[in-house]
């Protein structure tokens, strides 16, 4: 069992973090009644860890509650164990793994977005079904020829960090999944470019190279997520505590809350109120000086 409780604290885009901000951190720590700590850099100006004696749920929150308006940074915090680093990661990729969500690119070439966007927000934030908006989004897309999907792919633009999180751990013989609820057109080139051992996706219908407004059975939703969170692991003879995973929508909240760790990337308000663990100022590096990577540790 752990006894000692470890804060990483990651600098944004602009880094800039310094010894100032190591002493003011540790002088927040104490102020709360903790004696005995120490400090360890994961990478000069953009990653340090805090670590203190004593380790549980009570200090974790009194921590949470102090460290809130600490500045631009994202700070985490977890028991020092042997489960630290992870075996196993699970990332969602709209929003998460690529920038925007590719329905909502594909939806531009029939001059829908203005009209399937705001319903992908609202099923993101989980204020309706995943499934029924799915259906609804893929609807409207009927008669979408195959070269639309092509063209959006040749668009995508990959998060800050993506490709450094997955490649490092692969390295370290840990295992990446990409489970996502778009479509395994996108998810098959994303997780061959950035390393993922697996990946599974929404399989959209597909007559006379024309989309037929259809997503094909079974739908890789919330509950998919989760499961496959449990299949993986079971698989890799992993317990939960040594998985990760990662995304920013309502659907990614069960995967989130099984997991070891749970991390809301630049999350919706919901994932936001359903894990501590935020990205909200730096990016996907920080799943690595999470787990305790050094910098020069990095693929």
């Amino acid at each position: 069992m752990a006894t000692e409780t470890v804060i990483t604290i990651v600098a944004g885009d602009s880094g800039g973090l310094t010894a100032a901000h190591e002493s003011r951190l540790a002088a927040e720590v104490k102020s709360i009644g903790v004696d005995s700590l120490r400090a360890d850099w994961l990478g000069d100006g953009c990653a340090l860890d805090l670590i203190l004696s004593g380790n549980n749920t009570e200090l974790a929150s009194r921590l949470r509650q102090k460290l809130q308006n600490f500045g631009p940074f994202d700070i985490f915090i977890q028991p020092l164990d042997e489960n630290r680093r992870k075996g196993l990661l699970l990332a969602d990729m709209d929003a998460t793994m690529v920038e925007g969500e590719t329905l909502d690119d594909l939806a531009a070439h029939l001059n829908l977005k203005d009209k399937i966007a705001p319903i992908t927000a609202q099923a993101m934030r989980g204020e309706i079904d995943f499934a029924e908006a799915l259906k609804m989004r893929v609807g409207l897309l009927k008669g979408l020829p195959v070269s639309a999907l092509f063209e959006t792919l040749d668009g995508l633009h990959y998060s800050k960090g993506a490709q450094t999180l997955v490649k490092t751990m692969n390295r370290f013989d840990a295992k990446c999944v990409l489970i996502s609820g778009g479509f395994d057109i996108f998810t098959r080139h994303v997780a061959g470019v950035l390393g993922f051992y697996r990946n599974i996706g929404n399989r959209l219908g597909i007559q006379d190279d024309k989309l037929t407004g259809d997503v094909e059975l079974p739908i890789v939703d919330k509950d998919t997520k989760r499961r496959t969170l449990a299949e993986e692991a079971q698989k890799l003879n992993l317990p939960p505590a040594r998985t990760m995973a990662v995304g920013d929508g309502a659907n990614d909240i069960p995967m989130l809350q099984a997991a070891g760790v749970g991390v809301g990337y630049f999350g919706k308000p919901a994932v936001q109120e359903a894990t501590p663990h935020q990205v909200r100022h730096s990016d996907l590096t920080a799943l690595l000086y999470m787990q305790g990577y050094r910098k020069n540790f990095f693929a």
